[in-house]
Formats: structure tokens, sequence, C-alpha cells
């Protein structure tokens, strides 16, 4: 996968998703406002549509290609074992962090396998309802989302939050008052959850 890293001074390995659009570049300025001494491995989903970056193929907004988004969770969970021998990093202390298209593949992820103790997935949908989750005990989950957001609306964070929970995954909630957009008070609210998992 199209990626690069940034060795920090931490064993923990920051994942950086970004959403449709973006680049591997996007997300460093957050990671780093979480913890400026992980490390960071930063993807760019090499899926084209109209001429964007992203991580799996969707059929239209909000309707994702299901079959391609499996394929991609398991070349993403692969890669990882890969980076891990490559970097001579912890897999166990990565922390994926995704943003919209980027979040829902780490969703995907966490619908497979118990893949992360720590998780933060910023406006994400439910990736697939044709699943039954495994255990996610012991895994850590922070989900924000906006209060208007059009492309995932908070019934849609609420049932994802839900079947995470009842998974047995112990997840933070954040909501801020506008829409699909990052904004600082959910940084600020990731930087104080994610601080206990970082070492």
């Amino acid at each position: 996968m199209i990626h690069q890293f940034i060795k920090g001074t931490t064993e923990t390995t920051f994942v950086l998703l970004h959403g449709t659009g973006g680049t591997e570049q996007d997300l460093i300025p957050l990671a780093k406002e979480l913890n400026a001494d992980a490390n960071i491995l930063t993807l760019r989903g090499d899926v084209l549509e109209n001429g964007m970056s992203r991580f799996f193929r969707r059929h239209a907004e909000g309707v994702l290609d299901l079959e391609d988004l499996k394929k991609q969770t398991e070349r993403f969970l692969a890669f990882l074992d890969e980076a891990a021998t490559e970097y001579g990093i912890d897999r166990d202390k990565m922390i994926p962090l995704g943003y919209s298209n980027g979040a829902n593949l780490i969703g995907s992820a966490l619908y497979r396998q118990n893949a992360f103790h720590a998780s933060l997935l910023f406006h994400p949908m439910v990736p697939d309802r044709s699943l039954t989750l495994p255990s996610l005990s012991g895994a850590n989950v922070f989900i924000s989302a906006g209060e208007r957001d059009p492309i995932c609306p908070k019934t849609e964070t609420e049932e994802f939050t839900s079947t995470l929970r009842t998974a047995g995954a112990d997840v933070e909630l954040f909501y801020h008052g506008g829409g699909h957009e990052l904004r600082m008070e959910e940084v600020e609210a990731a930087r104080t959850w994610v601080a206990s998992f970082i070492g």
C-alpha cells in the first residue's frame, strides 16, 4: 500500500487513513496534536473515484461496495503485519486513526476481528450490517461525529456505537454541533482519550 513512515520516540504507532480525496499527508498534523512523540504510519488509498483517492469502492454516497470493502480490509490488515516487520514496530501498539472513508476501513477491520487495542474513528458509518461481530473485549474505541452530519447522520453513529459496545468494546462517543467536518473540540477530546494508551 502507498504509505509513509515517520519514526517517533515511543513504541506507539498511529496508523493514519484519510477521507475521500485525501492524501497520506492530511492527518499527520492531527496525529502530532494527539501525541507528538508517536511513530506515524500514514496510508494513501489507491482506489480512485473520479480521480479522488479512497480505500475501497462505493456504489453511491453512503452505499458501500461490501465485496471490495472486505477485500481491502483483509489487504489493510495484512499490510500492517508486513509494516510491523519492515519498520521494527510493535503490531500490538498500533493505534489506527481514520476520518470518514478511512474510519470506515478501520470499522470494517473491527467488525471482522479484534485487531486493535485502541482505535480512533472520526465520522464513521456502519461498515457492514451483514456481519456477526467477534468479541471485542479489551478493544477501546473513540468515535466522534457531527450532530448535523448530512453524510453520517446521528442515527448511523448511534447504531455503529451500539454494535461495538454489544460486542464488548469500550467506546467513548463525542459529538460536536456541526456536520462532517473535523473540529478542534473533537481533536481535544481525542487527545485526552488517547493519552492513556500511549507508551
